[in-house]
């Protein structure tokens, strides 16, 4: 047993406390009555010699007359020994006065010390702890005021924006106070995200290393005076031990009894009685909240890399890593001490100067005397209070050290993950100057006047572009990084053809320094120019194809592709290379529109990107990157300008849903597109649905077509499934579906999730409005945006968008998904069907469905429904997963019923 891992809850400190005084309070009653029995012995010596002086004399004066009497003889020899027996009494008394009463005095002091040394340790990590969690909740707060100011700041600068819709010195005042309050909430978020980290790791290691290292510390200190205890009490009673037999009897039941003491036991009862289960974690969450009103750009849990905090990150990794080198010198200096302690075999003045010398620079003067007290003493090995106090100051240490680490890797690898890429804007305003200047420039429903300069359109569309150039320059700003990485004359270049605009279909602005394009607006003109210069017609182009779907293409050194990206509203061309791990660079645009990297310049990309293959020289001579084999599109990978969009069918979480025309295949598809305002992250989500369903062939699962990636918006093709969702065509033909019919919808499903979960794939969302209704009424499992290529998924981004009332317990619980988990919601799917899409639990809201379940109450059976199956529908809910069958079991069954029924 331990106090590390038995007594760290609070009425177990409390109590550890409260015995500590209880021990003091016995040691002044024991000390108290061992002075009490010396002044005894004393006073029993003094009576003794006054029997034996009396003894003698009587002795004495009948000596004549009892001259040669044996017994006079006797009686003289018994007087002298208790003369003698007096003597020795009073010797034992100053013995046991001068000994055993100091040495309990003084273990007394070395208790109250000790306790005071806990307390005060215990308090002073306690009090951090509470101080950090002080510090999350006023950071917090500060969050969400800076956040009501950048509210306001943004509303005031968007109703100045649409009232005055012109520039100006209140507009310039508008804008920069919006600006300062985007730019503090930006800061504020990085230093909440800083300081969650901050906390995490203290709150980790105040658990495992802190609290259980003081414990252990005053364990070892406690246990060292019982034995010292168990010393002074032996030797009181051994100096007070008569020679006689009843004497030697007493002591000996009194040495017996005292014998017994096992310093290592002491606290074996005191443990049983208060012990508690080891401080549990406290979790400390980012309160996405927050963000619930941002554009995206700021993320829960990830510091923020931007225009607007990238000076402040780097000047803060120079500020952690100083006080991490410091903390790493700290260290060392106090390891050293303690390996030298450790193995040191003479006394603690032997130690040289200069380690005494540090030794008081960083211990207390109170301990530093009891150091110097203890070389007086002549102790001839350090203490073990000694080296466990010495290790609790390297614990400390390296617990400040790893918490320096945590947040410098925090920071650090954002910024390693940027690169050479020019940050990001951290302003939102672009979006919503790109919305209101759209407006404008997309307003074409005004007929053309032969003068289009003197027209109110292209003035209003001149005036937006002037506002846009002028509001987007504060956020242009670029670090030493970004410069060294990014050309200039590159963010100069924004060309956009549109229709109907003047000098050639192009817009331009004379910014004081010759003319230049403004039409940046719009996605199109970069794709364009891709497909003019042949670029698009390469195989190794990928066009719009996330970073994460091209470090999964790229498997050995010199693999490459090329592919596009956005960063400040730029369309970029990338070159993607795998060279010891996936590398990424940005095409630099040369003043006179040419295209290069380190090397020669190229009036296209593709013959830039032919020479640096054919040539084998090295993209960067940093990076020593080789171009050696070029990844061809997948098959998969379709044409934007093959998918002609026809009509609206629905929307989903990325996007809406088409109604298509697939041309090389001339067939009707399914088409889902993704947003061009969602986040990267939003938009890797979007394509894992078409990397699960592309490697998937079954007629009970929709057919993945292919995805578009060469152009904004990335769609994913589907086959198209003409009777729509399962859901609302049961609900539609309630009153004409027969039983059989039915069954044969639940046989389907199961069909479908069989082959799934022999793939190891978990749906996480299955229910009745994600199956589609085909041709003969064949179910097909669609919707796959949630699902994961895994025997067991653990969740760890919260439980927004679950399927409550579809989800099994465990992963309701515990975030923990495996293929019993869809097992659950197939039987809530079950029941679906044979209620014709009736709303499971109805009247009851998540949570009061959640209680339901888990005390035990399971959904009726819907009427008509065979009993058979609704006992199949219970084995689906069983509480504990390993009591639900598998879907081949389930496939069976339904089946069978199919069959006979």
């Amino acid at each position: 047993m331990g106090f590390s891992t038995n007594l760290q809850g609070k009425s177990a400190h409390e109590a550890l406390l409260g015995r500590q005084e209880a021990e003091l309070r016995l040691m002044e009653t024991m000390r108290r009555c061992l002075t009490l029995r010396a002044k005894c012995d004393r006073e029993y010596a003094a009576a003794l010699t006054s029997v034996s002086t009396q003894g003698l004399r009587g002795a004495l004066e009948q000596q004549d007359l009892l001259a040669g009497s044996l017994v006079a003889q006797a009686w003289r020899s018994a007087m002298e020994e208790i003369e003698n027996l007096g003597r020795l009494i009073r010797q034992n008394a100053d013995q046991l006065e001068e000994e055993a009463v100091k040495q309990l005095s003084k273990l007394q002091m070395d208790k109250r010390k000790a306790r005071k040394e806990y307390r005060d340790g215990h308090a002073k990590i306690a009090s951090m702890f509470a101080q950090l969690s002080e510090d999350v909740a006023r950071k917090k707060g500060e969050y969400y005021k800076s956040l009501e100011a950048y509210k306001v700041a943004r509303m005031r600068f968007e109703d100045h924006y649409v009232k005055s819709g012109r520039a100006g010195r209140k507009l310039d005042e508008v804008c920069d106070k919006y600006q300062k309050a985007c730019r503090k909430l930006h800061l504020i978020h990085n230093e909440y995200v800083l300081l969650l980290s901050e906390v995490r790791e203290f709150e980790h290691e105040y658990r495992t290393v802190l609290l259980p290292g003081l414990l252990d510390c005053q364990q070892t200190v406690l246990e060292a005076g019982v034995e010292k205890w168990q010393s002074i009490l032996l030797d009181a009673f051994r100096i007070s031990n008569f020679s006689s037999m009843k004497f030697q009897e007493i002591n000996g039941k009194m040495e017996n009894g005292i014998e017994t003491v096992q310093p290592t036991a002491e606290y074996n009862a005191f443990l049983d009685k208060y012990k508690t289960e080891p401080v549990s974690p406290v979790s400390f969450i980012f309160d996405q909240e927050l963000l619930e009103d941002i554009s995206g750009k700021l993320q829960p849990d990830v510091v923020a890399v931007d225009n607007l905090t990238i000076d402040w990150l780097r000047n803060k990794v120079v500020e952690l890593e100083a006080g991490l080198h410091e903390q790493q010198f700290m260290l060392k200096e106090k390891e050293t001490l303690l390996a030298q302690v450790k193995t040191s075999s003479s006394p603690l003045g032997h130690i040289c100067s200069s380690e005494v010398g540090s030794m008081q620079s960083q211990y207390s003067e109170e301990r530093t005397n009891e150091k110097q007290s203890s070389v007086l003493e002549g102790s001839s090995s350090p203490s073990s209070a000694t080296l466990l106090s010495l290790q609790r100051e390297v614990n400390d240490l390296k617990c400040c050290e790893r918490k320096l680490k945590h947040l410098v890797e925090v920071i650090k690898k954002p910024l390693a993950d940027l690169g050479c890429e020019e940050a990001p804007p951290g302003c939102d305003l672009s979006m919503s100057l790109n919305n209101l200047t759209s407006e404008i420039l997309d307003n074409t429903s005004e007929p053309q006047t032969p003068n289009l300069k003197g027209s109110q359109l292209f003035k209003d569309k001149i005036r937006a572009q002037r506002f846009v150039t002028l509001l987007r320059k504060p956020f242009h700003r670029k670090s030493s990084l970004t410069q060294s990485c990014l050309s200039t004359p590159m963010l100069e270049k924004r060309v956009i053809m549109r229709r109907g605009t003047c000098d050639g279909g192009r817009v331009v602005q004379d910014m004081g320094g010759g003319t230049r394009d403004i039409s940046g607006l719009e996605d199109s003109a970069s794709i364009e120019d891709n497909h003019k210069s042949g670029l698009a017609d390469e195989e190794w182009f990928h066009g719009c194809l996330p970073r994460e779907e091209v470090v999964r293409l790229l498997t050995q050194d010199g693999d490459f592709l090329v592919r596009e990206t956005i960063r400040n509203d730029e369309r970029q061309t990338v070159l993607s290379v795998n060279w010891c791990g996936p590398k990424h660079f940005i095409v630099q645009t040369t003043p006179e529109g040419h295209f290069r990297f380190e090397g020669p310049t190229f009036p296209d990309v593709k013959e830039l990107i032919n020479y640096q293959f054919q040539s084998g020289l090295a993209v960067t001579a940093r990076s020593g990157a080789i171009l050696r084999r070029a990844i061809p599109r997948e098959r998969w990978e379709l044409n934007n300008d093959d998918v002609i969009l026809d009509v609206k069918i629905g929307r989903g979480n990325f996007g809406d849903v088409y109604k298509a025309h697939l041309k090389p295949n001339n067939i009707d598809v399914a088409v889902k597109t993704c947003r061009l305002t969602l986040p990267e992250e939003q938009r890797r989500k979007f394509l894992q649905e078409g990397r699960i369903l592309k490697q998937y062939d079954h007629p009970n699962i929709v057919k993945f077509i292919g995805i578009c990636v060469q152009k904004q918006p990335i769609m994913i093709v589907m086959e198209l499934v003409p009777g729509g969702s399962l859901l609302t065509y049961l609900r539609n033909h309630a009153a004409f579906i027969p039983l059989k019919q039915l069954l044969h919808m639940c046989r389907d499903v199961a069909a479908g999730m069989r082959y799934l979960e022999s793939k190891n794939c978990i749906h996480r969302d299955l229910a009745a409005r994600n199956c589609l209704v085909g041709h003969e009424n064949i179910v097909k499992i669609s919707d796959f945006g949630m699902s994961r290529e895994e025997e067991e998924y653990i969740v760890s981004d919260g439980m927004k968008q679950i399927p409550i009332k579809w989800t099994a317990p465990e992963a309701l619980n515990f975030g923990k998904y495996t293929s019993l988990c869809d097992v659950w919601s197939y039987g809530v799917l079950a029941w679906e069907v044979f209620a014709c899409g009736g709303i499971p639990y109805s009247g009851l809201n998540n949570t009061k469905a959640r209680e339901k379940i888990d005390s035990g109450y399971r959904l009726p059976a819907p009427e008509g429904t065979p009993p058979e199956l609704y006992q199949l529908m219970l084995r689906c809910w069983e509480y504990e997963p390993e009591k639900r069958p598998h879907f081949d079991e389930i496939y069976a069954i339904v089946d069978k019923l199919c069959l006979t029924l």
